[in-house]
Formats: structure tokens, sequence, C-alpha cells
């Protein structure tokens, strides 16, 4: 059996995501048989009914580089006694760019066929950039800035657009962290090059392993279909994220991961980096 076209369509439809712009992040294996097209036929689905798709498209391991001495907050989910080493292959730039074509593999194959494409239109943040296509591609897009990391999940909330996980968990839900902003964390502080050498500073999302237990205070938003084997789910941003303030709001360490040990997830719920930030 092959999931067809027609099939996504209908789905799309069923959980009423027509014109809307959505946030996507897809398993492919989840559909347990081959979709006629690949993570291209998912992409030209949505676009046939109206959306703009937006993904993470991020670059971490790719243009992040060592903390100087001075750019060494606490508290900020890293051990810099244990820093590991920075390799970069000959092939990749010497810092990012919004037409580099470079991504980190381990966003999946949807997130890279969409930055493929001629149309895509991509943000400016060096470690953790957006990218999307379709009609309100470039509001989306350009919410974002390397001091603005999550401004398009927030411009999405703000159009009242969805976001839909394809066979995958809440973990995978980036919009997450900006709800962990938004309950009065601040965001884990990295580093990336600027083209003239210099290095500075970016937010970026911290552990995501722990978001699974919001599940009882999103789970009535949800609307759900099935595709094959992959269960879709598809929830309104905006009451998402302040479902999830208002969970964290509350119980700070309802996001904490199963390891102990997680420093990133110890030093989010304690509220995030100490010391003055001086983003871009």
């Amino acid at each position: 059996m092959t999931i067809t076209a027609k099939e996504l369509v209908a789905t799309i439809d069923e959980l009423a995501l027509a014109h809307q712009p959505v946030m996507v992040h897809a398993s492919l294996r989840s559909f347990g048989e081959p979709v006629e097209g690949g993570a291209d036929a998912i992409l030209d689905a949505l676009l046939s009914r109206g959306c703009t798709v937006l993904v993470p498209s991020f670059t971490e391991p790719q243009f992040g580089v060592a903390p100087p001495d001075t750019m060494r907050l606490s508290r900020n989910g890293i051990d810099y006694t244990t820093l590991p080493e920075v390799t970069v292959s000959p092939e990749t730039p010497a810092y990012y760019t919004v037409d580099c074509g470079v991504i980190n593999s381990g966003m999946g194959v949807l997130p890279t066929r969409l930055i493929a494409r001629r149309e895509a239109t991509r943000g400016r943040h060096p470690l953790n950039s957006f990218a999307a296509l379709g009609p309100q591609a470039a509001e989306l897009v350009a919410a974002q800035s390397p001091a603005d990391v999550y401004g398009p999940v927030r411009t999405l909330a703000e159009r009242n657009g969805a976001v839909l996980l394809l066979g995958v968990g809440l973990n995978r839900m980036t919009a997450l962290h900006l709800a962990e902003q938004q309950s009065g964390r601040r965001l884990p502080i990295r580093w990336a090059r600027h083209a003239d050498g210099r290095v500075y500073m970016v937010e970026t999302g911290s552990c995501s392993e722990g978001f699974p237990r919001l599940e009882p205070w999103l789970r009535p938003l949800a609307r759900t279909a099935r595709v094959g084997a992959s269960q879709w789910r598809a929830y309104p941003a905006k009451e998402a994220l302040a479902a999830a303030v208002d969970a964290m709001t509350a119980d700070q360490s309802m996001t904490r991961c199963s390891n102990s040990q997680c420093l990133a997830c110890h030093d989010s719920v304690a509220g995030g980096p100490i010391g003055p930030i001086r983003l871009g």
C-alpha cells in the first residue's frame, strides 16, 4: 500500500487546516508505508490547500562556536569545563547566511526538502532558523532575528495558525520553547560568528524531552486524524501556547525531563541564564 496525495489532502481538510499558517513536525517513518512523493508530497498537499508551511531549519552544530571567556553566563545549561570540540566540515561556510543551504540532518527530511525549494524563505538566526513556504512565508520569517529566535512562532500564533505533529510527540513541538520564555524563563545562550569574525550571543531552546508532561493541558485542544499508521495532531498555536504557559507558570518543574542529571533542564527550570545578555 502507498499513501496518496489525495489521502494527505483529505486529512488536511479533516483537520480544518486550509488557508492557515501551519508549523509542521513530521516523521515519514510513522506512516508505516511509503508516501507517494515522500516529504515533497506532504509539502505540496499543504500548499494546495492554501497553507503556509513553517518548519525549524536549525544549524547549531554547523555554525555554533565556542564561547569566549567574557560570554560565559552562569546557569546556562552548559558545563564550560567539558565543552565539546567544535569541528567544522570544509564544505561549511564560515558563518550562517539565509541562502547557505546548510541544515542539521537531525531536523528530518521535510525541512531539508523545504529549504531546497527556490521559493522558500529562511530566518536570520544563525543556529535556530525557521524556514517557510507559502502565501504568508515572508511575514512569518521576517519576525525572526538573531535577537528574537521565536518571532516566527509568535507570529504564527497571532495569525491563528496551527502546530501539526505528524507521527511525532510533544518533545518535537518547538513552539513550546516560546511558552518557556513567556512563562518567565530566560532562554539558554549560545554563540555564533558574524561575517567579520566577531563572536556574538544568541538565544536558543533548552531540553524538550520533558514536554510530553504537558499532554494533559494540551490534549483537549488537539484535533486528531490518522494517515496509514501515522497519528496526526493539530493544535491551535495561540491556545496551545497559553495552556503551556499556564502549566509552567503554576509549576516550572513541569517540563523537567526524566534524566535527573540534565543540566539544561535544571538551569531552565531555575529560570535560565544569570548575567548580562547582549544579543546579536
